[in-house]
């Protein structure tokens, strides 16, 4: 699969997607807003497994009270996990939030670090929290892979693997470069609203003639 098949794909894509009017992702708005690296961080944290209204309705509330990493490092865990809720897993990334901000604070003179190991090394970032931080708060090449980047992909058969991990190993090898920002983004935005995780609907879909469609037992 060359650049040429990946340039179709994200123009077909991107097409459908304006042609429905759907939304980006919670954390493509706060980018948008304001691409500090600390607001992209906390909101991706607050992203995982929580649908996108909640993540972008809580991410505003917290930042009305915690601007930056100091005052969320000042924050009692108690308000900031009542702040976050209903997020899933809200007392776990309460948790999490105040002691990133204390490391940071610490270790990185209170400045979100701007490489992937060092993002690795904060309680409660994975792969992808960290991939997404790169991306959108230092404009960084970096493959986010989640799990609508990971299920349609092989759904394509673009890549033939079992966990977003080795989703992301693969994408590395064959995913030119310019692409690797943007993946993220417009496959989130595409499983959400029509390769969805059960009865996808294939009928819309601008890919559907040679899609071999891979592990789809029903679709609409």
């Amino acid at each position: 699969m060359d650049e040429k098949f990946f340039q179709q794909l994200f123009d077909s894509f991107s097409q459908k997607l304006e042609q429905i009017g759907h939304p980006l992702p919670s954390v493509s708005i706060v980018a948008e807003e304001n691409n500090d690296p600390y607001r992209i961080l906390v909101s991706t944290i607050l992203s995982l497994r929580t649908r996108d209204k909640v993540t972008l309705e809580r991410s505003n509330a917290l930042f009305e009270k915690a601007q930056n990493l100091k005052e969320l490092e000042a924050m009692d865990e108690k308000e900031l996990a009542e702040i976050i809720k209903p997020v899933a897993f809200y007392t776990k990334k309460a948790s999490d939030l105040k002691n990133i901000a204390r490391i940071i604070n610490e270790k990185h003179d209170g400045s979100v670090p701007s490489d992937l190991e060092s993002l690795l090394a904060l309680p409660g970032v994975g792969i992808k929290t960290a991939s997404l931080t790169l991306n959108l708060g230092f404009n960084k090449q970096a493959i986010c892979v989640d799990c609508h980047v990971h299920q349609i992909l092989n759904r394509l058969a673009v890549v033939d693997t079992k966990t977003a991990e080795e989703t992301e190993k693969e994408l590395r090898k064959i995913l030119p470069k310019r692409f690797w920002i943007p993946l993220n983004e417009v496959l989130v935005r595409y499983g959400q609203s029509i390769c969805t995780p059960i009865s996808p609907w294939c009928s819309q879909c601008p890919a559907c003639s040679w899609c071999p469609k891979k592990g789809v037992k029903k679709s609409r």
